[in-house]
């Protein structure tokens, strides 16, 4: 009998148990510091879902030594206590964290600034795929008083607004008199985004009578109370204040939605981050950003208000807008919620496309799609030359496919539109990567 069972370990290895986590002798399993979008409420709930999924016990949350800090406890069947700590002060606390070495994950609402990168460097590179990891999309929403009129807003209006170059209601068209500004502090990743994507791109600081906050519903909140107020907030923090639809160029007015923050068109799109360095040796820290980065892990970030990164299909309706041969694959197809990015400078598929096309390869294998039932779409920002722009749009299908081609996938068609329909102004480095992308259709 004995020889039997040591027979069957040997020919079904991977139904062994994986060994347990090591817990060590005292402090804390993991730490991690950085994002109060993350680290306000999805941190916690991957963390709790990790250590129940761990086989831990009791596994519950506990106030930390200071504001915007917990811990969440659980104990192993031994009855030794595990502690992992989360410190929410803002994307750049978590970076000045890793360097300090007061933390084995840093959380964040931005990607890994130039600066921060080189002075890591020691820690190994932070742009490689396992170090960095895209855990969730997430949509800077533009909150108004719900009793404002205004509708919609594009990123010029945004940036003159909080900068104060706009500084009445009226200004835009609108009723109430003086504007009154919200916003998140210096540390938050939220605010970095913002300066990003609609202040630095117009040379324009941030007002500095507007009102800030480290805490995002504590801003939403003083927003949805204040009739003169606007500010900008992560998607799962809207509360009781009202999105506007936001325009980015020649891009569509575009609501928060969903569909749109999913596939990144949204103008105000951003993606959430855990940055695991690669001279770290956690296994905690492993285990969180697998777990975090599975079917069940996806489900808590969609659970907590984030965009989860499971690929779905969905229906386009064709507006007059669109080339005619888009409106005719949108009319047989529907569209999944994804979209293929490149690397800056670079026809390289950037980290999220590279997990992205295990979904998407999972997403054709489970719905019996592998034969001509796949088409590419590829668009890309504004050429000199619309021949040009148009065959380089297909160039960046095309890498796409050779990529799903090696995992047995035989495409219907390829297109390239090049320059027509942007979803970012093509004015600066950012949009014109944003517009370099590639849509997948299914039949």
């Amino acid at each position: 009998m004995r020889l039997r069972v040591l027979f069957l370990l040997c020919l079904f290895p991977l139904l062994a148990v994986s060994a347990p986590l090591p817990v060590p002798d005292q402090g804390p399993a993991l730490r991690i510091q950085g994002s109060n979008t993350i680290g306000a409420e999805l941190g916690p709930a991957l963390v709790q879902g990790m250590m129940e999924q761990q086989g831990l016990q009791a596994v519950h949350g506990e106030p930390g030594d200071g504001t915007n800090e917990q811990r969440v406890v659980g104990k192993t069947r031994q009855g030794k206590t595990v502690t992992i700590e989360i410190a929410a002060h803002g994307s750049s606390t978590g970076f000045s964290a890793l360097k300090k070495s007061t933390a084995d994950l840093a959380a964040s609402s931005r990607p890994i600034k130039d600066s921060e990168l080189v002075d890591l460097e020691p820690l190994g590179d932070l742009k490689s795929p396992d170090a960095e990891q895209v855990i969730a999309i997430d949509g800077l929403a533009i909150i108004l008083n719900p009793q404002n009129p205004l509708n919609t807003l594009d990123t010029e209006q945004l940036a003159q607004i909080f900068n104060g170059d706009i500084s009445t209601w009226e200004a835009l068209g609108g009723i109430g008199g003086p504007i009154h500004l919200y916003a998140r502090d210096d540390q938050s990743g939220t605010y970095d985004t913002f300066k990003e994507l609609v202040l630095r791109l117009r040379g324009k600081p941030l007002d500095p009578s507007a009102k800030r906050f480290e805490s995002s519903e504590q801003l939403s909140d003083a927003v949805s109370q204040d009739p003169q107020g606007i500010g900008f907030i992560g998607l799962p923090y809207v509360r009781q204040a009202k999105a506007v639809a936001i325009v980015d160029g020649d891009s569509q007015a575009m609501l928060p939605l969903n569909s749109l923050i999913a596939t990144e068109d949204y103008p105000l799109s951003r993606r959430l981050f855990f940055y695991r360095p690669p001279s770290g040796h956690n296994p905690w820290a492993k285990a969180l950003v697998d777990f975090t980065q599975s079917s069940k892990g996806q489900a808590l970030v969609a659970a907590n208000g984030f965009i989860a990164q499971q690929v779905q299909a969905m229906d386009v309706v064709p507006r007059a807008s669109m080339p005619g041969e888009y409106q005719a694959i949108a009319r047989e197809a529907q569209r999944l919620t994804v979209n293929f990015r490149f690397e800056e400078g670079s026809a390289s598929l950037d980290n999220k496309a590279r997990q992205d096309l295990q979904r998407v390869v999972a997403y054709i294998k489970r719905h019996g799609k592998l034969q001509k039932q796949v088409t590419l779409v590829g668009f890309g920002d504004v050429k000199n030359d619309p021949q040009r722009a148009a065959l380089l749009s297909k160039l960046r299908a095309m890498a796409v496919r050779r990529e799903l081609v090696k995992s047995g996938v035989v495409l219907r068609e390829i297109h390239g539109f090049g320059a027509q329909m942007p979803v970012a102004a093509n004015t600066a480095d950012e949009g014109r990567i944003k517009n370099r992308r590639v849509e997948v259709w299914v039949y």
